[in-house]
This record gives structure tokens, sequence and C-alpha cells, in this order.
């Protein structure tokens, strides 16, 4: 199946002429462009001549708010520009934060059981507080009563899971899972600067659907991702362990140096010496 070139691009914003723009926000043109030049607004989103621009129409209402700040509390330009380019990166950051925890609602297992139903069960209370305190587990309320559910259960399932299919803790501590979630941390942080420097500026109206979607895709692409590095990522663990381990097998060998020819013969000078005179004189 071809994917078109396109198939995750944000939609186009709707552009129109500085007329318009004046329209629709109740807001002179001549006004606007001061804005421009002041930098409270983006240039235009495009020319196509020396005296033809169009604007994204997302600007209507950061344009009726400076009118606003400027006309009914008489600030300066230098402090509403201030003001609004906090609120909107707070204001995007919050819509961003709402729509993924929507999407991380839809998909989460449901249920909730108490610790100490998970306790009678067979699960450590020592595991539950190491997960705790890594900030894996979130649980609600204090003691045996506070409750776990949602992927607090399901990460819990995983791991007996495997122990279940062999993996016991002489193989693979649970405390392997401080490693797991360090990588994986690093790896969220790295996602969500690329979203925040890359999508919430240029999202719009959009912020909302394409945070969700972004959500959904990324984990998919992160599987994926990880599935493509598994087998080359062994074979190049394996390869770079290969030297390591042919110089220790030297290093533990008597005084470093590789056996004789006769003594990987399968005997020594001087047994071969002795063997010589016997069928001599016999």
């Amino acid at each position: 199946m071809q994917i078109p070139a396109n198939a995750f691009a944000p939609p186009m914003p709707e552009l129109v002429k500085m007329a318009t723009l004046a329209r629709r926000s109740s807001v002179p043109a001549a006004t606007i462009k001061h804005y421009i030049r002041e930098g409270l607004l983006p240039p235009p989103a495009k020319r196509t001549g020396r005296n033809m621009a169009f604007y994204d129409t997302a600007l209507v209402e950061r344009i009726q708010v400076i009118k606003r700040l400027q006309r009914d509390h008489f600030l300066p330009l230098r402090v509403i520009k201030e003001m609004i380019e906090g609120r909107a990166e707070g204001a995007a950051d919050a819509t961003a934060a709402e729509a993924i925890e929507r999407t991380l609602a839809r998909v989460e297992a449901s249920g909730r059981r108490s610790r100490g139903e998970l306790l009678a069960a067979g699960v450590s209370g020592q595991v539950l507080d190491w997960l705790g305190g890594l900030g894996l587990v979130t649980p609600q309320g204090e003691g045996d009563a506070a409750t776990y559910g949602g992927d607090d259960l399901e990460l819990l399932r995983t791991l007996a899971a495997s122990r279940r299919a062999g993996i016991t803790p002489e193989m693979l501590e649970p405390a392997i899972l401080a490693d797991y979630a360090r990588a994986l941390r690093e790896l969220v942080r790295t996602e969500l600067a690329m979203f925040r420097s890359g999508v919430l500026p240029h999202a719009g109206k959009e912020l909302s659907s394409i945070a969700e979607a972004a959500t959904t895709l990324s984990e998919r692409l992160v599987v994926l991702i990880r599935r493509k590095l598994l087998l080359p990522t062994l074979k190049q663990m394996v390869s770079e362990s290969q030297p390591a381990a042919t110089a220790a097998a030297r290093r533990a060998r008597p005084g470093g140096k590789r056996p004789s020819s006769r003594a990987r013969a399968g005997g020594s000078p001087g047994a071969a010496s002795a063997g010589s005179r016997r069928t001599a004189g016999e």
C-alpha cells in the first residue's frame, strides 16, 4: 500500500488578504501592520507578489486580544507582547496535555485492585513500593486500602507473565526496570521537546486533534523502530564482545603465551624423548 506523502501533514490553514483579516477582527489594517512591525504578530504566511500577502485567519483572536488590552487597560505593546507570548505558550501546553490525557484514558486498561488484594495474590509489597518510587505505578490512597488501576495493573500483569514464562528474578532482577525507566524517560523528553518546538507553534486550532493523533502514532512508531533495531543491535553487541572474549582467553593462559605446537599435539618435549629412549632400549 502506498502512503501519500502528505498523509501525516497538518491541515492547511485558511489564508486571507489583509482587508479580510481587518474586517474579521474589526481592527484597521494599518493597526494590524503596526502589530506585525512590533513583533506581536507573525509576518504573512504566504506572499505571491511584492504587494500581495496572505495571513492565517487564526490571527483574528490574537489581534482582538491585543487591541482590547491596549484600549481597555492602556498597556504598552511591549508588555502586551510579553503577556501574549507567555499565555500562548502556556495555553498550548495545557491544550496538548488535555489531549494526551484523553488519548491515554481511552487505551488504558480498566479495573482497580487494592494493595491488600495484590499482596494476597502474591505481589511483593517491596516491589510495589519500589515501582512507586520510580513513578511506574501511582496508587490512590494509603496503606492496604490504596488502589491500583489501569496501566499500573497492566504493568504488574506483564511482570507476572514474565515470571510464568520462566524469566526468573535471577535472570532479570526487578531493578532492571530502573534502566528501562531511565532510557524511556529520555526518549519521552526528546519526543515532547520535538512536539513543543515543531508542532505547538504551527498547529493552530487543530492542536487538540493533532496532539491526540501524535500520541497514538508516536507510540506505534517507537514499537516499530524497536522491532527494527533488535536484531541489528544484537549482532553489533556480539561482534563488539568477540575481541574482548579472545583477549580475556589469552590473558587466562599461563604467561599469556600460546601453547607450543608439540603441546597442542598432545605431548611435552620430555615425554617424547623418554618414549624414544624406551623404544631404542627395547
